[in-house]
């Protein structure tokens, strides 16, 4: 065996949440490439059927399971539709979330709550449920996604929601680690920086100075850059890896 084949996922079951854009899908389809069957849980069936074919022309045939991360009787359903489908699970990405930016004075109750409940509510939930399963077979892969935001503040847009809930992910992925770490089931996160996707507004001019200028590399990253970082702790290659919060920012949280 090569170091190469470390990185291969052939016969694994992997669960990626919010996978139908961005980063998640293209975690989805690095996983896809390594050989994963690759289930894409999302809220947007219609979103998740255009992803599930893309993501099946990179490997081995994709699925979707259309699910409401914030509901723990989704995320039920998913873990038992996936494992009867499909068979049990191996890999679970929570990737799903969302961001509101204002001064923390503007930030209704509303506007927390759902961040909260989709950012780190739904992580512990999804980890709970489909945990559950991994803990009882002593095998599984967790890899929660977080944001370098969740160890600085961002400006000159605040966002206090999100950050304290990517902060909030990071402490979950390193609670579960410990406690999982007995009953062979590794978790650990990724903190993206500055990322161009489908819906960020990353290239707007106003923002250039502190989304590009004030990154060492002097360029924001695209998804396909932070997915092999995904691909990496959900793999072999990582077994000896848990409780880790992998930093892939261009160098921005140096400063």
């Amino acid at each position: 065996m090569s170091v190469l084949d470390l990185f291969r996922m052939d016969g694994k079951v992997a669960v990626v949440t919010g996978g139908n854009r961005g980063i998640g899908k293209a975690i989805a389809t690095a996983l896809a490439e390594a050989g994963a069957t690759v289930v894409v849980a999302a809220r947007d069936a219609e979103r998740n059927e255009q992803a599930v074919a893309e993501i099946s022309k990179a490997g081995t045939a994709a699925h979707a399971v259309t699910t409401d991360v914030t509901s723990r009787t989704d995320l039920v359903n998913l873990r038992n539709t996936v494992t009867e489908r499909l068979g049990p699970i191996d890999v679970l990405i929570n990737n799903a979330g969302v961001g509101i930016h204002g001064e923390s004075l503007t930030i209704d109750d509303e506007g927390w709550d759902r961040v909260m409940a989709t950012n780190l509510d739904a992580v512990w939930k999804a980890s709970q449920v489909i945990g559950e399963q991994m803990v009882g077979r002593r095998s599984g892969a967790i890899v929660n996604v977080g944001s370098m935001s969740g160890m600085i503040i961002n400006r000159p847009q605040w966002h206090a929601p999100y950050a304290v809930s990517k902060a909030g992910v990071h402490h979950l992925t390193r609670s579960l680690a410990a406690e999982w770490a007995p009953h062979g089931v590794r978790v650990n996160a990724i903190a993206p920086g500055y990322t161009k996707t489908e819906i960020s507004d990353i290239d707007d001019p106003q923002w250039k100075h502190y989304w590009i200028d004030e990154v060492p590399m002097q360029r924001y990253a695209q998804s396909a850059e932070i997915a092999p970082s995904a691909l990496y702790l959900a793999s072999a290659a990582s077994t000896f890896v848990t409780g880790e919060i992998l930093v892939i920012d261009g160098g921005y949280t140096l400063w």
